[in-house]
């Protein structure tokens, strides 16, 4: 560390402006199992929001930063020792929001994606932060779009929605206090956003007092079993060469009658639309690989408590779930094996760099740990906020970290399932993609149609 940095941070912590603790363990998945840096910007989670309504940069600016004072997780950095990485939490710290004037040509669709994309790969000083950044883009007089990009190692996708509803509650505030100070004849007088039931170096310290050395060894043994003699499905097929800067993002959608055919099935077997995209899933992937033992890896909120609903950070951990494909099972079968391998693999989760650990997965170049393959259905709070003057909508954007090598992300989008294909450019071509896709969205067809085919059936 230099010698300025050194003498910043003693000021910082005899003064009580920063306070180290140590990393959560869903922070520990990036550092200990990723096989991308945790710098690179694949690690950033991005998306925007559209505001029609008359905003000032000014509003937005005292917006964020009341959001920055309640979130603590928005006041976090890292510091890197010999021995091991300390997370650094400000007790306050400045806002990042830029602002730019977009010409006609720039506000077009393409265009304004490639603003979107400036913002979003831009990396973040992880010592110095802050860990966010926000662009406001200004389209006309009452139409912007709020850029956000925010680092993996302090948010989540939950966190997102989180953020959203914050801000636009501390913009209503601010409405509310500049109203007050005209009232009385004081400028600069503002309201604060209440405290979060639970912050996230509180959570992080009760997880900490949760996963002592005999739960964690209770939950090692399940995984040792469950993943016995499991296989990669591409082990050894980008060799020593390093993954792309980013995986490339292809964007399907299941129809809408087909949806509603999923979730029929899904109430008539008495079990989770995950469940039947996850085991028709598997049955596209066995017959797209030729592979019979599927392994897949699945986020999971982590939030299982109130107190960390209003928190933004990083909770989500990975859940592996296997499926071995029998072609002569009947669908109905197998929904209901896959619904209780989930049941069962989700009951025994555990943080995953100690999985890791246990299982004795080495840390080889390019590859994720455990799994090849993110399956996820999105189902956390996506707020669509109106407030006084304007309206809000949130947009996730899928950019594609190269932590595993093929991912499935599925959103619903009105009557919709979106599906966001992320993949390696260099293993898969984009037509293969196609006929994975297209080999699912058959398979989910054709088990709507008759759910007691056998899966050898169903995947022709």
């Amino acid at each position: 560390m230099e010698q300025d940095n050194r003498s910043r941070l003693k000021q910082w912590l005899e003064s009580g402006e920063a306070r180290l603790q140590p990393l959560t363990f869903p922070q520990r998945e990036l550092w200990e199992t990723s096989p991308v840096a945790v710098a690179d910007p694949t690690n950033h989670i991005c998306g925007f929001i559209e505001i029609k309504g008359g905003i000032t940069f000014k509003e937005i600016e005292m917006a964020i930063q009341r959001v920055a004072d309640r979130q603590e997780a928005m006041r976090i950095s890292f510091l890197t020792g010999k021995e091991r990485v300390l997370q650094m939490i400000r007790s306050s710290a400045k806002v990042s929001l830029g602002f730019r004037e977009l010409s006609s040509a720039e506000a077009r669709p393409e265009a304004l994606e490639e603003l979107m994309k400036e913002t979003y790969q831009l990396p973040f000083d992880l010592m110095r932060g802050p860990l966010y950044r926000v662009d406001m883009l200004r389209r006309a007089a009452n139409d912007h779009v709020l850029v956000f990009s925010i680092h993996h190692a302090i948010a989540d996708g939950w966190s997102l929605g989180v953020f959203v509803q914050d801000l636009c509650t501390a913009y209503v505030m601010g409405l509310s206090g500049f109203r007050k100070a005209a009232a009385v004849g004081v400028m600069g007088l503002s309201n604060t956003l209440p405290p979060v039931p639970q912050t996230y170096g509180e959570w992080a310290a009760a997880e900490r007092a949760f996963w002592q050395p005999a739960e964690l060894s209770r939950r090692a043994a399940f995984w040792k079993s469950q993943l016995d003699s499991s296989s990669r499905l591409w082990s050894g097929s980008r060799g020593t060469s390093p993954p792309a800067a980013s995986l490339h993002r292809w964007v399907s959608a299941v129809p809408a009658n087909l949806t509603r055919a999923v979730r029929e099935l899904a109430v008539g077997a008495t079990t989770t639309l995950f469940t039947v995209l996850l085991a028709a899933f598997q049955l596209a992937l066995s017959k797209w690989t030729g592979k019979a033992d599927i392994l897949v890896g699945t986020p999971v909120a982590n939030r299982n408590k109130e107190s960390t609903r209003q928190t933004m950070g990083y909770f989500a951990g990975t859940v592996p779930l296997r499926g071995q494909i029998d072609p002569a099972q009947t669908f109905s079968d197998r929904l209901r094996a896959v619904h209780q391998t989930a049941v069962d693999s989700f009951a025994n989760a555990m943080p995953f760099a100690e999985l890791a650990g246990v299982l004795g997965e080495p840390r080889t170049p390019g590859e994720h740990s455990i799994f090849d393959v993110r399956f996820a259905l999105q189902n956390h709070p996506v707020p669509d906020v109106d407030v006084p003057r304007i309206s809000a909508k949130l947009r996730m954007r899928s950019t594609g970290t190269s932590r595993f090598d093929l991912g499935c992300e599925i959103t619903e989008i009105g009557s919709e399932l979106e599906l966001v294909w992320l993949f390696q450019p260099d293993m898969f071509a984009v037509s293969g993609i196609a006929e994975l896709n297209s080999m699912w969205l058959a398979v989910l067809t054709n088990v709507c149609r008759s759910p007691q085919s056998r899966a050898l059936v169903l995947t022709v």
